[in-house]
């Protein structure tokens, strides 16, 4: 089935080459140059820039509000994002079919129909040699979750497409300055807390991120840039993923899945600790007031030692090996740790109140 899929697309090298990084990075000023570029190489380029193909109401629902919660935005941009990738899809498997639009109520029409056209538009009139020309697909969005990249490096080996990632580094500063002056720019609120959250490609990490480089974009992007930007793509073109029919995504399932029974076994006994911290602070007379900011404290430190807990986990567990792991000896060290901070921030209220 893979082979037949990537045969659909033989007639001509493609690739898919993922921008990320924070808003107002020059994500879009890097595309256009690069697009100019292509064409003097004889390739055939395209911008996919998820702003404009996710439809303008989704937008607003994405920056309303003063209390912007990045979560929430990932989990209503999830589906866009993959509307966006079904056309790709879909073009890679008929470029010659215009009309018919999936996820249409997903995705901006007329703005999908402008990405299409660029690829369509050549310079030469032989209709074959045209055909045949590289085709580079630029997505320009933030990507800052290693998982929105992984959905491009599936697209990419499901048809033996290239993949290569560029990561716009800039200043956070720059970008918030850059931000403001534009006409519609997004709340402050949301770059921040994106920059706290976005984890830029990483090769040692993830072998499938292997073809990235960064740039930096606090200032303006150099002509050496662009020429790394172009041996990037080249050697992506060249190199097109094998479609495989191993098990990763069940492997990284499992591997999900594994992170979640540790956090809930590691969460159900910082319950229990609390518990008794609670139970140690009255019976040491401690007060309403004191009681409350303890209970305070233990929960937040409990929310962050369990969200660090996970992250480490994946981290540091290949996607290979979570059938070695012993989740219960994992835990029992992890809450160990807990444990001991728990037992500092007791004694610390208890000795505040004597």
């Amino acid at each position: 089935m893979a082979a037949e899929e990537a045969g659909s697309v033989g007639r001509a090298a493609a690739c898919l080459c993922v921008l990320c990084g924070l808003p107002a990075a020059g994500k879009s000023t890097l595309s256009r140059t690069v697009c100019s570029t292509a064409a003097q190489h004889g390739w055939r380029s395209t911008v996919v820039p998820y702003d404009d193909l996710i439809p303008e109401h989704a937008f607003h629902a994405r920056v309303a509000g003063e209390d912007v919660k990045l979560q929430e935005m990932h989990t209503e941009w999830k589906l866009h994002r993959q509307a966006v990738l079904q056309c790709i899809e879909q073009f890679l498997k008929k470029p010659e079919v215009l009309v018919t639009l999936p996820c249409s109520c997903q995705i901006n029409s007329a703005a999908w129909q402008r990405c299409i056209q660029a690829l369509l538009e050549t310079d030469t009139s032989d209709r074959s040699q045209a055909d045949r020309a590289p085709l580079v697909f630029l997505l320009d969005d933030n990507f800052y979750y290693p998982s929105m990249r992984y959905e491009v490096f599936q697209l990419a080996r499901k048809y033996s497409l290239g993949f290569c990632q560029v990561y716009l580094q800039c200043s956070l500063e720059s970008c918030i300055t850059r931000n403001q002056s534009r006409s519609e720019p997004l709340p402050t609120e949301v770059i921040l807390e994106m920059a706290k959250r976005l984890e830029s490609p990483n090769p040692q990490k993830n072998s499938w991120e292997t073809n990235s480089i960064l740039l930096n974009t606090s200032e303006n992007v150099s002509k050496c840039d662009i020429q790394s930007v172009m041996e990037l793509i080249s050697s992506a073109l060249s190199n097109p993923l094998s479609p495989v029919e191993d098990n990763m995504e069940q492997k990284e399932a499992d591997r999900q899945k594994c992170a979640t029974s540790l956090v809930h076994q590691a969460d159900q006994t910082c319950r229990r600790l609390i518990s008794e911290a609670m139970k140690t602070a009255r019976e040491s007379q401690v007060s309403p007031d004191h009681m409350r900011s303890l209970a305070t404290q233990l929960n937040e430190s409990k929310a962050r030692f369990l969200h660090n807990l996970r992250k480490q986990f994946l981290q540091e567990v290949p996607f290979s090996q979570e059938e070695d792991i012993d989740v219960e000896r994992v835990v029992k060290r992890a809450v160990d740790v807990f444990d001991s901070e728990t037992k500092e921030l007791l004694l610390r209220i208890i000795n505040d109140h004597s």
